[in-house]
């Protein structure tokens, strides 16, 4: 087989819509490094529904996107591998919901030259901005690799507006030994682990191609001395509280994903990790 390497295959998309006669701009994920390159991640805890869609997103005043891409719940634009871009420093978002476009979202935030990711958690507070995590580092094989990188987030609220206080391990299962391994360090509200590695065995049906299988996740509690306190219990839709688990998220070979634990733990909407492929 041919070897696998990680290398960007994006190039620049102009996409210009009519119907509101301005431009919107899709900048490629090769490195631009005077400019700020950035995905914007949706994850208010708010019902997934068309009505809560984001159907306009200005930055600067300036029109980046509108209802011919709206931004769903749990979600990010632009599309995976592409990224909007501004002049660094002090930049202004506003975001319009549902198909009226009502104005739900304006704050200002500081943006460096190169690639990150904006995460907006709650309508009312700033968004937090996380370094991207670019040029992705290379793993070379002789044959099919085995591996692909996962980084995790956490916005998981309590209730409605109280972001909750646990402290977070996420895990996954090895395939090959069935073990529990930890997906990067505990983390809190509000931060991430980091890009880290996965193992992957491809399905054996998938022969001479890049290859995927389900990987189970979970998530266990941290204790502030760093011990593992048990399981993260969740609401589920009847209401009662269940170990959060995962057991069927599809995983490619070689792919990068933002996994984001977002929701609410003990309401509505359901807490979930949402899944956006960075490559």
């Amino acid at each position: 087989m041919k070897i696998v390497k990680y290398i960007s295959l994006f190039f620049a998309v102009a996409l210009i819509v009519s119907c509101e006669k301005n431009e919107i701009v899709y900048k490629g994920s090769t490195s631009v490094s005077d400019i700020a390159e950035f995905q914007i991640h949706y994850v208010v805890p708010v019902t997934s529904n068309a009505a809560n869609y984001i159907y306009k997103i200005k930055i600067n005043d300036v029109l980046y996107s509108n209802k011919t891409a709206p931004l769903s719940n749990y979600s990010a634009v632009p599309v995976a591998g592409t990224f909007f871009t501004a002049n660094p420093g002090d930049v202004n978002i506003k975001l319009y919901k549902g198909t009226d476009s009502t104005l739900v979202y304006d704050q200002n935030t500081t943006l460096a030259a190169g690639k990150q990711n904006i995460f907006v958690h709650d309508f009312n507070q700033q968004p937090v901005v996380f370094d991207n995590g670019y040029p992705y580092e290379s793993n070379i094989t002789t044959d099919t690799d085995s591996a692909c990188y996962v980084k995790f987030y956490h916005f998981l609220y309590e209730t409605d507006g109280v972001p909750c206080s646990l402290k977070l391990q996420y895990q996954y299962q090895d395939l090959r030994t069935g073990e529990m391994v930890n997906v990067g360090q505990p983390v809190s509200f509000g931060e991430t682990t980091g890009w880290q590695r996965i193992k992957v065995i491809k399905k054996p049906s998938e022969f001479n191609t890049q290859g995927t299988n389900n990987v189970t996740y979970k998530i266990k509690l941290v204790n502030a001395d760093g011990t593992i306190a048990g399981d993260l219990q969740v609401m589920n839709a009847s209401s009662k509280y269940v170990s959060y688990s995962e057991a069927a998220k599809l995983q490619g070979i070689g792919r990068r994903y933002h996994h984001t634990l977002a929701g609410m733990r003990s309401a509505k909407p359901n807490a979930s990790v949402f899944s956006f492929v960075a490559l």
